[in-house]
């Protein structure tokens, strides 16, 4: 009789092994193939349908995720003298794996869904919308109220329908997406960085538990061990993540909109980038057309179109005016349009960008103006702001509690109290540029915080990526 049991004790022991391995190595595999039917709320993503956060909310919390380099815990050893409810205590402590290994389901969701690159509403507007019309893409993190106050901007403007709207993401939210899904006035095409702090939550990009404290003194860094101790940034601190994967997504977006949308293929249009905490008026896109009509015929070698910069000034006698300028991080870094030229120049500077000690995207292509590029950046920009910084929380902003409904009235007083200044029937032009010999602006100071060459070699990668 004992050895009966003990022989069913055997059995289970060994169907329990088998399912754990198998388990463990099929979420293991990449292939497509292997990867099974999508979630239904990423088909939604994909077919554009309304999202339910409770539905999502049920399949999908990223927010926190075991690491996936983690192995499986072994299954525990089962003695003879075990007794049934034993056997079935010692069952249920055995981790599941699907849980453990969700964060691989996520970045293989992520890939789908950038390889699909399914455009929502394209069959809405594939009459309106022209081949090389305007590209708005806008950076997305994870600030849904100000995300819902630029697509209210958005779905304001004049001739909106006409644009492809793309949001660029580095964090999954039911909440975000029910936002996208909200937009009815236009294409609209989500991309997803694949290297977030998200999908990555316990190792590079993420924060590894093996990588150095940031304030380590290098000599003590060494001594430990960590992994990173070789590479302190300028000032001797060493990587944070959440600092560096701003600068990633940004460079990542840029090339992956030109070289790897398939629709923007043989775009010879704009393309204007913005983030989820702005906010634009109602004729941006009318203001565009004027200024890049005005650059072919007087600042053709104009790098950039700028939409405005941080100061909330009146629009009186200045709707009408841009000016030409030498580019400035500190200023001309918000509402930037650029063309498919100016884009190949920036990324024959890969390396100079991807090494820069500076977490800063904008500070970093300030870097690139003065040493890297042909010759420093030229910008159009229109005195009077068409675009505006509504963000009074985020990376660099440390307040409590954020009031995005008071931003947005602040900005709406702004465009009521100018209204009749709006959509100008033609623009004047004064060029403020460096005398003869002079060139662009180096930055006055550099930030720090990429000197990490993890972060180097994974930025310099994007290019080659398929």
């Amino acid at each position: 009789m004992r050895f009966r049991i003990y022989k069913r004790k055997v059995v289970i022991l060994t169907v329990v092994v088998v399912i754990c391995g198998l388990a463990f190595w099929s979420s293991g595999r990449q292939k497509k193939s292997d990867s099974g039917p999508l979630p239904k709320e990423v088909e939604t993503v994909r077919k554009g349908s309304s999202v339910s956060s409770s539905s999502i909310n049920n399949h999908i919390q990223v927010q926190a995720t075991a690491a996936v380099s983690k192995a499986p815990a072994p299954p525990p050893i089962i003695h003879a003298n075990d007794t049934h409810q034993e056997i079935a205590k010692e069952k249920e402590q055995i981790p599941k794996l699907e849980t453990d290994n969700t964060t691989l389901v996520y970045r293989s969701i992520v890939f789908q869904l950038n390889f699909d690159q399914t455009i929502r509403n394209e069959e809405k507007f594939k009459a309106v919308r022209q081949k090389d019309d305007l590209v708005v893409v806008v950076q997305v993190h994870n600030r849904p109220d100000y995300l819902k106050l630029l697509v209210d901007s958005l779905q304001k403007v004049r001739g909106v329908e006409h644009i492809l709207l793309i949001f660029s993401h580095d964090y999954w939210s039911p909440e975000i997406n029910k936002v996208v899904a909200s937009v009815d006035f236009c294409q609209v095409l989500q991309i997803f960085f694949p290297f977030s702090i998200q999908l990555y939550p316990e190792e590079f990009p993420g924060h590894d538990p093996k990588d150095c404290p940031r304030d380590l003194p290098k000599n003590d860094a060494l001594k430990l061990g960590c992994i990173n101790a070789e590479y302190p940034d300028s000032f001797g601190h060493y990587r944070e993540a959440k600092f560096s994967q701003t600068k990633h997504h940004w460079w990542w977006k840029l090339h992956f909109v030109w070289d790897r949308v398939r629709v923007l293929k043989d775009h010879k249009g704009m393309v204007l980038l913005i983030e989820e905490d702005h906010y634009v008026s109602p004729d941006f896109i009318h203001l565009l057309k004027l200024m890049s009509s005005l650059k072919r015929e007087q600042c053709p070698d104009c790098d950039i179109l700028s939409l405005g910069s941080y100061s909330h000034i009146g629009y009186s006698s200045k709707a009408n005016r841009v000016e030409v300028k030498a580019w400035k991080s500190t200023e001309h870094n918000m509402g930037m349009a650029l063309s498919r030229e100016t884009y190949q120049k920036l990324i024959k500077c890969t390396d100079t960008f991807c090494t820069y000690d500076d977490y800063n995207w904008d500070w970093s292509l300030q870097h690139l103006t003065v040493s890297c590029l042909p010759s420093y950046w030229k910008v159009m920009v229109s005195e009077a702001p068409r675009v505006f910084h509504a963000g009074d929380c985020g990376m660099h902003h440390k307040k409590t509690a954020c009031m995005p409904i008071s931003q947005k009235t602040k900005i709406d007083n702004i465009l009521q109290s100018s209204g009749n200044q709006l959509f100008p029937k033609n623009l004047l032009i004064t060029k403020r540029l460096p005398a003869n010999g002079a060139g662009g602006v180096a930055p006055h100071v550099k930030n720090g915080g990429w000197g990490d060459i993890r972060d180097h070699e994974l930025c310099k990668s994007y290019v080659r990526l398929q």
